[in-house]
């Protein structure tokens, strides 16, 4: 039967206290995020009771409502309900009471700003990946099908490139989104880090000052912080200027006065300080992986369900996210992700062989099915190991063995957004075949290690009698 979204939608909203406690929504990849006016008005039983609805996670000031993959449609009619798709926030004129500005509420909003800028370009992510994953599966490192001379080779290289490459364009769109602001100048602002002049004067190391003062010459391509901070900047002017400019005079100059004044600040200061953030971090992220060695991958694999379900993942991701843009792969820690994911996989298929009675049978199999099929883990996670918490064992020590030999190994992710099914494997093709076999085996390792030992551990003999 298919899903209604409208009536997970109307119930939604119904459950959260109407149109007028909804300031602000938004969507990942499984969750519905809302910003609500009154945290304390919902009742979250009632929500998690709606069907359709898999849980539900309280955390950086956000209501957030797991729905699994079908959420862009719900997304949709949400907005259809409470008019967000016109005008993207709704209420605003409640004057919703300011939160005292903490170093956590601080970094809480940094971090939701940057998630907001990058989860939107998931998609793309997603489709330039494949696009490489086929170039490489393709190509004479593994079938020998293309030659790197092909056409098909190319045109595959080059819709794969224009992803990563005009990323500053992007994620300057969304910030700008973010910030309220027209989203178009924020691409503007990225379009300027990457104007042909100035990636040529780049290229061949010429000098260049504005005012006299000299412009630190950087290639910002497949960059995400140098953008973002600039579009920061960006709309705190445009922000500015607007409020004093005569209505009829704005159209033509609030926009170019903002790009006057943002673009010698953002080429000067801020897209360099960008630069220097993100080499900073991919600095403290190799540290990192450097100290913990194996380690490090398999501790992640194992509590990375956990933080999906606290929703600290997308703040743990973030800076990998980051460097991934920077660097053109993923390796360390964070690839115990995907082990997690696979040791849910796991679970739910040893509840599915030792579970006897037949409602019971049948859940965990659907459990399994929309997990390796459908990438949504949630329903594992809710539906059993919560419910027999000894679930939580196999899951853990799945995820643990599994990043354990991925680290070993030093896999490394070359497609990112290929997805939390089973296709997440294609996320190891690009480099060599030994570091695509090993990525394979490991998560096959999680998912087997987590099926057994639900299987023995999994449950108890008055869980498996009830």
């Amino acid at each position: 039967m298919a899903t209604d979204n409208k009536k997970i939608a109307q119930d939604v909203l119904a459950a959260v206290g109407g149109k007028d406690n909804v300031t602000s929504a938004t969507h990942c990849m499984t969750r519905l995020r809302l910003t609500l006016k009154d945290m304390g008005l919902p009742n979250e039983e009632e929500v998690k009771s709606i069907s359709g609805v898999l849980g539900v996670v309280q955390t950086g000031g956000q209501f957030q409502i797991v729905i699994g993959q079908n959420v862009p449609k719900v997304y949709r009619e949400f907005c259809s309900l409470t008019g967000l798709a016109a005008q993207e926030t709704i209420n605003e004129k409640l004057d919703a009471p300011k939160e005292k500005l903490t170093p956590k509420k601080i970094a809480s909003n940094i971090m939701g700003y940057l998630a907001s800028c990058v989860t939107p370009l998931v998609p793309v992510m997603m489709a330039a990946g494949l696009f490489k994953a086929v170039q490489a599966i393709l190509g004479p490192s593994m079938f020998g099908i293309l030659t790197v001379e092909s056409h098909t080779y190319l045109l595959l290289d080059f819709v794969f490139n224009a992803g990563f490459y005009f990323m500053p364009i992007l994620a300057g769109f969304n910030a700008a989104k973010k910030l309220k602001v027209t989203p178009a100048l924020g691409a503007y602002m990225g379009c300027i880090l990457l104007a042909p002049g100035f990636m040529q004067m780049v290229t061949d190391k010429t000098p260049f000052t504005i005012f006299g003062i000299p412009v630190t010459m950087t290639n910002y391509s497949q960059t995400l912080l140098p953008a973002v901070v600039s579009v920061a900047f960006l709309a705190l002017v445009y922000k500015q200027i607007e409020k004093v400019m005569p209505s009829s005079l704005s159209t033509i100059f609030t926009p170019f006065l903002t790009m006057l004044i943002t673009t010698p600040v953002a080429l000067l200061v801020l897209a360099p300080i960008g630069t220097i953030a993100g080499n900073l971090l991919g600095g403290g992220i190799v540290a990192f992986g450097n100290a913990t060695g194996f380690l490090g991958v398999a501790v992640l694999g194992a509590i990375w369900e956990l933080l999906v379900m606290t929703g600290m993942h997308m703040v743990v991701s973030m800076p990998f996210f980051i460097l991934f843009f920077e660097q053109g792969y993923q390796s360390g820690a964070i690839l115990g992700a995907n082990c997690a994911t696979w040791a849910c996989f796991g679970v739910a298929l040893g509840a599915f062989l030792r579970m006897k009675k037949k409602e019971d049978k049948s859940m965990s199999l659907g459990f399994f099915i929309s997990g390796i099929i459908g990438g949504v883990t949630e329903p594992t996670l809710y539906g059993l190991c919560l419910q027999y918490k000894r679930c939580f064992i196999p899951l853990m020590l799945g995820g643990f063995l599994g990043g354990a030999y991925m680290g070993i190994t030093n896999v490394c992710q070359y497609v990112l957004g290929s997805g939390t099914s089973f296709l997440s494997v294609i996320g190891f093709t690009g480099g060599t075949t030994a570091n695509l076999v090993n990525g394979i085996i490991a998560c096959v390792l999680s998912m087997v290690v987590a099926t057994v030992a639900t299987y023995f551990i999994g449950f108890s003999k008055e869980e498996l009698k009830g």
